[in-house]
């Protein structure tokens, strides 16, 4: 097989190798257009992350507050409406039916929806971390914070969210990195994404192999610099004993 990785210095519209790989004078070459797809995909996953944190982080608080039923089964619900359809019908669902219910949002860009959509989705994963990691913290935790007089949101802004938090760092890294993969979706919507610029650069070029190893190394990339960041992150806030005593639990 012989490799052609001069694909990436070829002009988009004529074909051409240029003498860079990188256009000029308003020139676009397939690098650009890769690296342009790249800051498209790492958008996309960051911000739909923002989202998927803050709603996730939310509904998981809501699903273990006591003495609140109905509450919980809000939370419960959101959990299992996200979280059983696929994020391609949410994607869909998104982009086609909810503009129509609600006209105002025909005007927002497809990558908008797209985030919405990839954010509330992730957010029902996350929320369930959120509980699990509430719920293995010793209920000692909870009733010190009640005996200090802490009112319930104090109780879970101070005492047991940031405990919880460094229990469930391992399993958001996992669903960080996810997000950058499940942004390959977004392509459906004509996002223009890797996944989107390897399907339409291999056939326009015919260099499928290379096309495709290029892109596989950046979501490489992106998901190794998502991991070493959340280890860093998890090194730095991690409170000694504190797995042992969770596991020590109720």
């Amino acid at each position: 097989m012989n490799w052609e990785w001069q694909v990436f210095c070829q002009d988009t519209i004529t074909m051409e190798v240029g003498a860079s790989c990188f256009g000029k004078g308003g020139d676009v070459t397939y690098l650009d257009w890769m690296l342009s797809a790249w800051g498209w995909t790492v958008s996309v996953s960051l911000l739909s992350l923002v989202i998927a944190l803050v709603v996730g982080a939310l509904v998981g608080t809501l699903r273990t507050l006591e003495g609140r039923p109905w509450v919980v089964r809000l939370g419960n619900a959101w959990v299992e409406l996200f979280r059983n359809i696929p994020l391609l019908v949410h994607i869909f669902v998104w982009y086609h039916v909810v503009p129509a219910i609600f006209p105002a949002m025909k005007s927002l860009p497809g990558f908008v929806l797209v985030v919405f959509a990839l954010g509330f989705f992730t957010s029902a994963r996350i929320a369930e971390q959120v509980r699990s990691g509430i719920q293995a913290l010793p209920r000692g935790q909870r009733y010190a914070g009640m005996a200090m007089g802490f009112s319930t949101f104090q109780t879970y802004r101070y005492v047991l969210l940031p405990m919880a938090f460094r229990i469930i760092i391992p399993p958001l890294t996992s669903e960080t990195m996810n997000v950058f993969k499940n942004s390959s979706v977004a392509f459906a919507v004509s996002v223009a994404e890797l996944t989107m610029f390897a399907m339409q650069a291999q056939e326009e070029t015919a260099r499928g192999v290379e096309v495709y190893l290029a892109v596989t190394g950046l979501y490489v990339i992106s998901a190794f610099a998502i991991n070493r960041v959340m280890a860093f992150i998890e090194k730095r806030a991690r409170v000694p004993g504190l797995l042992a005593a969770g596991a020590g639990g109720h």
